[in-house]
């Protein structure tokens, strides 16, 4: 085995928030730090949301038509293989921190098994060292504070609760106060100082650790010291419509939205300001907690032999188009960080460097795998990245576009189906997306869902719908026919790159492009 591998996760994070590439408020020195020493991907998207099925793309390599584990909650189907299942073949152990929110296979267990009641489940081929899920209540963290003296409440589901003691909590919007619990205390506090305890212990055999940090994803709380590090007059501006309505008649779809309680941000612009600013404050303080963990590496000596892999599952609309959280086709609900650091001499030539070109969550897979020197499934619709660890050009043929799915669906819900009449196979959108244009294409009829199409060089804020401008039918064309093309080239190859012959029995052929 060639090394170590820290595979790191952030929930909710925007791809835009590094201070690396010149956002206007957060600053994040540690990754910032970790990307000088690496390489910065600073067109990378995740390929779908929520998060479990973009954690089934981030794991199996595979695009969400591929594993159709589309909502959190639908089952991942146990004839795919993973990162972690991988790894494990190749001779490492390993082991989580955190949660993957994989959805179990019906098929695999009995009727009435236990995981049949949860979308947190553990990815198989993790060995979960603390499985922490947050919908379960953060049960280990609330162990782990408890064991410190802490005042933990009885009902774990209220850790995240504000303390409206505190000096000036209630003269200000409701997620400037601060939480419970101190920055040493907090649920990324324990998750890194178990990361820590567990490496201390480890001894000398090459570990595979996933840190799978919940934060920034909601509750929108911080701990004091951080509740106020930003200010919310500070927030650069929305892309946003001035008001709710005009965001609405967009489209059908973003008129739902952006109505819709626990999507639709809220009314008041102060409110909204606040939330963004509480948010830049929660990725402040994972930054800090990741700088605590890799300064712990350089100490203990094993960074030279560490590849660090720090991404996120899906972005955070935080206000803009009128809504919070992920979904819909926005840029700020599928572009992500990732920031890979090779310790490896042959990468020294790529140290620094910024990749502008479009990457996607499905090449992570093929990158840490070629990195320990296992074989890249053939199911596996990514890419490795190693190029660019290594200072090596754009690879001839590699994507111009990114390619983004979001299915709505939901057969216990069922509000997208009942609201427009539809059955569940037309509650999908898909995206492709180069550096020029957007398109947007529903499975619905476009009397129902109309697609879309954003000049982003006019409209980088993605706000004005230009489908329906007669100039635009050429730009439409080339983009549905590279959508249609990327449908047809990515469909599954498991079988049908094989074949039985007479004299060499099965062989498997993986592209070395598509």
């Amino acid at each position: 085995m060639p090394g170590n591998v820290l595979f790191v996760t952030t929930d909710q994070w925007r791809g835009d928030s590094l201070s690396a590439l010149g956002h206007p408020l957060v600053e994040t020195p540690h990754l910032d730090a970790l990307a000088a020493a690496g390489v910065l991907f600073a067109n990378h998207w995740a390929v779908t949301a929520p998060c479990g099925p973009s954690r089934a793309s981030l794991y199996t390599g595979t695009y969400l038509h591929h594993h159709r584990s589309v909502l959190n909650g639908t089952p991942l189907d146990a004839s795919l293989t993973n990162v972690a299942l991988e790894a494990r073949r190749a001779g490492y152990d390993p082991v989580l921190f955190g949660y993957t929110d994989a959805s179990v296979d019906p098929r695999t267990v009995p009727d009435g098994d236990p995981a049949l009641f949860t979308y947190e489940g553990v990815l198989p081929g993790f060995r979960p060292v603390v499985n922490d899920p947050f919908d379960a209540g953060s049960l280990e963290w609330g162990k782990w504070l408890a064991s410190r003296g802490c005042d933990v409440p009885s009902n774990p589901h209220l850790l995240y609760e504000p303390d409206l003691s505190y000096p000036g909590a209630t003269d200000h919007p409701f997620t400037w106060a601060p939480g419970l619990f101190g920055a040493e205390e907090t649920e990324t506090a324990f998750m890194t100082d178990q990361v820590v305890s567990y490496l201390e212990r480890a001894g000398d055999q090459p570990f595979f650790v996933h840190l799978s940090y919940l934060r920034p994803h909601p509750p929108y709380r911080n701990p004091p010291g951080y509740h106020d590090l930003y200010d919310l007059d500070d927030v650069p501006p929305f892309d946003a419509h001035r008001t709710r309505a005009e965001e609405q008649a967009v489209h059908p779809l973003l008129e739902e939205l952006a109505g819709m309680p626990g999507v639709g941000a809220a009314g008041d612009e102060r409110e909204r300001r606040q939330l963004r600013a509480t948010y830049h404050g929660m990725q402040a303080e994972v930054d800090a907690q990741l700088g605590r963990l890799l300064g712990w590496l350089e100490t203990s000596g094993l960074a030279g032999d560490t590849l660090v892999v720090v991404t996120s599952d899906h972005g955070e609309l935080g206000g803009d188009h009128w809504c919070i959280g992920k979904g819909g086709w926005f840029d700020a609900s599928f572009r992500v960080p990732l920031v890979v650091r090779d310790p490896r001499r042959g990468s020294d030539p790529g140290r620094g460097g910024v990749v502008r070109v479009p990457t996607e969550a499905v090449d992570v897979m093929p990158t840490i795998l070629e990195w320990i020197g296992a074989d890249v499934p053939l199911q596996v619709d990514g890419w490795s990245l190693r190029w660019a660890l290594e200072g090596r050009g754009v690879p001839d043929h590699w994507r111009e576009a990114a390619h983004m799915e979001w299915d709505f669906r939901n057969p216990a819900r069922r509000l997208a189906e009942r609201r427009w009449g539809l059955p569940s196979a037309h509650c999908v959108l898909t995206v492709v997306r180069s550096d020029d244009v957007k398109y947007v294409q529903f499975a619905a009829d476009a009397e129902i869902l109309p697609p879309l199409l954003f000049d982003l060089r006019e409209d980088p804020g993605e706000l004005h719908d230009v489908a329906k401008d007669p100039t635009r039918g050429d730009a439409i064309y080339r983009a549905a026919r590279e959508l249609l093309q990327w449908r047809m080239r990515e469909d599954d190859r498991e079988l049908a790159n094989s074949i039985l012959t007479s004299d060499r029995g099965l062989l498997r052929v993986r592209d070395t492009w598509r």
